[in-house]
């Protein structure tokens, strides 16, 4: 069969095809699978855009401490060696300053920087267990020369540990944590106000409880006795406050941040955060907003390698203490360490083994051997007054 200029249409030509109701078929599914490629196309660069803008927008959140590097560089001859591979250990300073959008609430604004709470957090090498030490903002230690805000250099002086962010941010506070312990700093965060409460915000608040109701007008804090659920402001107030919590000292106030923070790492982990994109984005995007680390993990990739590490660590291994102290021999409103307590802390720090806590209320002394070595084989670990993230505030 030919059509008028002599051209086959029978099934088996090219018109034919066309011609007859298999070809329409054929020639409709091709049109479909290119439309539906397109537009799988289509969402795959919407979607691959949409994630890039998210990592893009928390990457550059994060404040690298550029300034910090290059002073601990100069100074690397003197800064501790690490001694376990694997092992990492994170300085975080929580800083009371009132610039900067959302902190001038809180006060007027300070010369100079000051550091509201440090905690030295080990992450033992097989991140099987985490250790989070608090040093005292009022324990005196040995602060060395540090470059200043002005370009000038402070002199070496013993003070108040709070003393050497005030003076030299946070590589003067690493500098000190460093000789005061012989523990390699490998990473730092300096987190403010506004950080700490949009993070507790992000996980839509931590639940607490107090023995009795709260009205410190101070801390911006009223509240009821028995189980509470704070947001991010009343947090904030929670553990910051002195006057109506607990005895009214830093001690005491450590241990209630101690407590919070393991409270924080209780429901992180109990509603599956780490694992859940929708619920993760807005706790990084607040945690990332109001941070500033080490050139090295500012950046949404250096956080990751870091919080994967954390992720499956059982809140019963994540240890929370304060370095043993004692009142100042020359002043009873300062600390100083406890020895040979501390130095035992610190040698296990350093050596990547494990730190065994005992409630605060526990009957044993501080020190003493566990008759164990737990983790670690036969050898005695001392026993510190701690948490463990695994015990509830309301227990």
């Amino acid at each position: 069969m030919t059509d008028t200029a002599g051209k086959p249409v029978g099934p088996g030509s090219r018109a034919g095809a066309f011609a007859t109701g298999d070809g329409l078929i054929r020639r409709r599914r091709r049109r479909r699978l290119r439309y539906s490629a397109l537009g799988a196309a289509a969402v795959v660069v919407v979607a691959g855009g949409a994630g890039w803008a998210a990592y893009a927008k928390l990457s550059s959140n994060i404040t690298a401490d550029e300034a910090a590097a290059a002073e601990l560089a100069r100074y690397e001859r003197e800064r501790p060696t690490a001694l376990v591979r694997g092992a990492l250990n994170l300085l975080l300073i929580g800083s009371d300053t009132r610039a900067g959008d959302g902190n001038r609430k809180y006060g007027k604004d300070i010369v100079g920087q000051r550091s509201d709470t440090t905690i030295l957090l080990h992450l033992a090498a097989d991140r099987e267990s985490a250790t989070a030490v608090s040093i005292p903002r009022d324990l005196m230690v040995d602060i060395p020369s540090c470059l200043q805000e002005d370009g000038r250099r402070s002199d070496p002086v013993f003070a108040m540990f709070n003393h050497a962010f005030q003076v030299g941010g946070s590589a003067c506070t690493i500098r000190t944590v460093e000789k005061l312990t012989g523990i390699r700093i490998d990473h730092h965060m300096v987190v403010d106000f506004s950080g700490f409460k949009e993070m507790v915000d992000a996980v839509d608040g931590v639940e607490v409880c107090l023995k009795e109701p709260v009205d410190d007008k101070a801390a911006k804090l009223r509240l009821p006795a028995g189980r509470v659920t704070l947001d991010g402001e009343q947090a904030l107030g929670y553990v910051r406050a002195r006057k109506s919590l607990g005895n009214g000292s830093d001690t005491e106030r450590m241990g209630r941040q101690q407590r919070f923070l393991g409270a924080l790492v209780n429901k992180v982990q109990s509603t599956d955060v780490l694992l859940n994109p929708v619920k993760l984005y807005p706790l990084l995007d607040a945690a990332t907003s109001a941070l500033t680390t080490d050139p090295e993990l500012a950046s949404l990739r250096g956080l990751y390698q870091l919080v994967r590490g954390l992720r499956d660590i059982p809140t019963e291994r994540v240890r929370f203490l304060t370095v043993p102290r004692e009142s100042y021999v020359y002043d009873a409103n300062r600390d100083q360490l406890v020895e040979p307590e501390a130095e035992k802390l610190f040698d296990r720090l350093r050596a990547d083994r494990s730190v065994v806590v005992i409630p605060e209320d526990s009957q044993k002394v501080p020190g003493e051997d566990t008759g164990s070595g737990g983790q670690d084989g036969p050898s005695p670990a001392p026993t510190f007054r701690g948490y463990t993230a695994s015990e509830h505030t309301c227990e």
